[in-house]
C-alpha cells in the first residue's frame, strides 16, 4: 500500500510534469512596434525610428528580421500616396531605423512585418505618424 506521503508526492509531480514536458508556446501578439517619435517635420529626408518590444516585459527585441515595410498616406484616405523607405543602421538594440522622404504634411502609416528569433508567426504593425509643415 502506498503511504500518504508518497501519494502526495506523486500527485504533486503529476501536476508539474506536463509543464516540464510541454514546450513553451510563445505568441507573436506579445510583441509590438512603437514609434520613437510620432510627429515629424516635413522635409526632404527624414529618419523614422521604431522600437520592437515584448509587451509582457517591456524589453527591446534585437535581431528581428523586418522583411516587409511600407509608408503611405492611408490614414488620410490616400493609400496610393507612398514614400520610399530604406532600412538604415541603428546604434540602439531593439530600435529599427528607416530613411524616407515625407514631402506632404498629414497622417502617414508605417506598415511593418517581422520575424522574431525563436518565435513562430509574424509580428505585424501599422503605426501612424503625423507630418507637420
Amino acid at each position: 500500500m502506498i503511504s500518504a506521503l508518497r501519494l502526495a508526492a506523486l500527485a504533486a509531480f503529476s501536476t508539474v510534469l506536463p509543464t516540464l514536458i510541454a514546450p513553451a508556446i510563445a505568441d507573436v501578439r506579445d510583441y509590438e512596434f512603437q514609434l520613437v517619435h510620432d510627429q515629424l517635420s516635413q522635409n526632404e529626408a527624414t529618419e523614422v525610428g521604431v522600437r520592437l518590444v515584448k509587451k509582457s516585459t517591456g524589453a527591446p527585441v534585437a535581431d528581428a528580421v523586418i522583411f516587409a515595410s511600407r509608408m503611405d498616406m492611408a490614414p488620410d484616405g490616400m493609400p496610393t500616396m507612398q514614400a520610399s523607405l530604406a532600412a538604415v543602421p541603428s546604434a540602439q538594440a531593439g530600435v529599427y531605423r528607416f530613411s524616407t522622404r515625407l514631402e506632404m504634411e498629414g497622417a502617414w502609416q508605417l506598415s511593418l512585418a517581422a520575424k522574431v528569433q525563436g518565435e513562430e508567426g509574424t509580428v505585424v504593425g501599422k503605426l501612424i505618424l503625423k507630418v507637420l509643415p
